[in-house]
């Protein structure tokens, strides 16, 4: 498989791309940052740079062009501004998908985030809200194989290979190993395409908890 991940240098993105390749998928990072070019290839991935928040959609569109899938997995991250969320985390994705659309490539995985409904949140971190469940509106509008994943509080801990997934799950923590292992297992399986996910840590082994979650799955768009 080739996967194009966008924000190829957030964590992540990084494990996920060591994972993918180490079972020897083709992976390319699309990176704002020529410095972080090296960090994908040492992983296994190939790197290609690009500001999606300068970039065009067509200039994106042929970074894309013969992948298997895409995934979303770029953000402004800590520090930033609300200006950046809406730049990042809602219009940057935006033109990933335009971008999708214009290289032919209808899997796409997008990394979203749990409690988008929340107001009791400062105002940054509501801008933040907004713009993820922007994102995933925009995403569902589009005639994709989209699959939308919410993970919960993220940590840096090493990963334990289970995890709690569904439509719907109680809040909590999960690490960002376990997050791209579940990444890579929804890329395998065509039953989640049309599904948005939580995910949190919990009891049952990644394979198994994705198998459970697909169920009697209908496509909503």
């Amino acid at each position: 498989m080739r996967i194009a991940i966008a924000g190829g240098h957030g964590k992540i993105a990084l494990l996920l791309t060591a994972l993918a390749a180490g079972r020897g998928d083709d992976v390319v990072g699309i990176v704002r940052n020529p410095d972080h070019v090296a960090d994908v290839r040492d992983l296994g991935g190939d790197a290609v740079v690009a500001d999606l928040e300068q970039a065009t959609a067509e200039q994106v569109a042929a970074v894309l062009a013969g992948a298997d899938a895409v995934v979303f997995a770029a953000g402004a991250g800590p520090g930033s501004g609300a200006a950046r969320k809406e730049t990042v985390d809602r219009d940057a994705a935006v033109l990933v998908a335009d971008a999708a659309r214009i290289a032919g490539v209808v899997r796409f995985l997008q990394i979203s985030a749990m409690g988008l409904d929340r107001t009791d949140v400062e105002p940054v971190f509501g801008a933040y809200l907004r713009a993820k469940a922007a994102a995933e509106d925009d995403l569902r509008s589009r005639d994709f194989d989209w699959t939308i994943l919410r993970p919960g509080r993220l940590t840096d801990e090493a990963p334990s290979g289970r995890v709690t997934l569904g439509e719907s799950v109680p809040p909590g923590d999960v690490t960002r190993a376990d997050v791209a292992a579940v990444l890579l297992a929804l890329l395998d399986e065509p039953a989640s395409a049309g599904m948005t996910l939580e995910l949190v840590g919990g009891p049952t082994p990644i394979a198994e908890a994705v198998q459970s979650a697909m169920g009697p799955n209908t496509r909503s768009v």
